[in-house]
């Protein structure tokens, strides 16, 4: 949109057809950005591309297929986004993610593995990002009120998220010399199409509204607002910091989903798992088949 105050301004965004991603996507473009959406799937990036231009028309979207995890395509994409309107100027790695699983039934590859989704597709983004951006920039990374709230069975996500969180504050320190800023969102429980699954079941989602005092979830455009601002000049004095968008979680706590981790893996597992004992054999070949079937 012409005459907005990001006119002429560029951001590059992974996980771009998410719901996440998409919403930031929209509010920078409402003020005059152009973006480029990086995600795995061209058909859902299409989709993005589609719905974005129909809310904003005129609006400057460009998508490209890669993954986030890789660093040879994130250079890639940063290139693309640096030569649409000849600058770089807004860095959001949204890509994260996480899964229940008892701490004794992880491995060293499925513990990794959360690392590398949650801190090391940011890490990617300004390690190639920020020597392309003209005169400063922003980045607005995505966390999570988990990073911060214990959340038995989700030990390796809360883990991921907290590390990224360190990682804001050492890079905002470090790159402020740069004229970088560097911030992040902490989302509560948010409805995506990722995590459309538990919101299917009350028993999942309303132990988490007992403990919301606004009383219900999130929706993209509650994160997507808080993107913009941290991304736009109106937060030009902000960095190194965290802001959690959660209807007031964590003035509670998280709730205890134990109930849903036996559903997950079974009485025999958590039974075992809660008297300090890894499963073996057969129980964690089972539950690892039956884990892999929901993803």
């Amino acid at each position: 949109m012409a005459g907005g105050v990001l006119e002429g301004h560029t951001a590059f965004i992974t996980g771009g057809s998410g719901g996440i991603g998409s919403s930031s996507a929209k509010f920078l473009l409402q003020d005059g950005a152009g973006v480029l959406l990086m995600g795995r799937r061209q058909d859902a990036l299409e989709r993005a591309r589609a719905m974005l231009l129909e809310e904003v028309p005129g609006g400057r979207v460009e998508i490209l297929s890669g993954d986030s995890s890789s660093a040879d395509d994130v250079q890639r994409g940063l290139e693309i986004a640096d030569r649409m309107d000849g600058t770089l100027d807004m860095l959001i790695p949204t890509v994260g993610g996480g899964g229940f699983m008892p701490i004794l039934m992880h491995t060293p590859e499925t513990f990794r593995e959360q690392l590398e989704i949650n801190i090391i597709t940011a890490f990617l983004v300004i390690r190639y990002g920020v020597p392309l951006l003209k005169d400063g920039g922003t980045v607005v990374c995505v966390s999570s009120t988990a990073a911060i709230m214990p959340f038995p069975w989700l030990a390796a996500y809360c883990t991921a998220k907290g590390g990224l969180e360190q990682f804001v504050r050492s890079a905002a320190d470090e790159l402020s010399s740069a004229k970088v800023r560097v911030n992040a969102i902490r989302p509560g429980m948010t409805r995506t199409e990722s995590t459309g699954a538990m919101f299917d079941a009350q028993s999942v989602v309303q132990p988490f509204l007992d403990q919301i005092p606004m009383g219900r979830t999130g929706v993209p455009d509650d994160i997507g607002r808080g993107v913009r601002f941290l991304a736009g000049p109106e937060s030009g004095w902000m960095t190194g910091q965290s802001f959690a968008i959660d209807g007031g979680h964590e003035l509670r706590r998280n709730p205890d989903l134990t109930a849903m981790a036996r559903g997950l893996f079974g009485d025999e597992v958590i039974d075992a798992v809660r008297a300090g004992k890894a499963p073996e054999g057969e129980v964690r070949a089972r539950v690892a088949s039956e884990v892999a079937s929901l993803s």
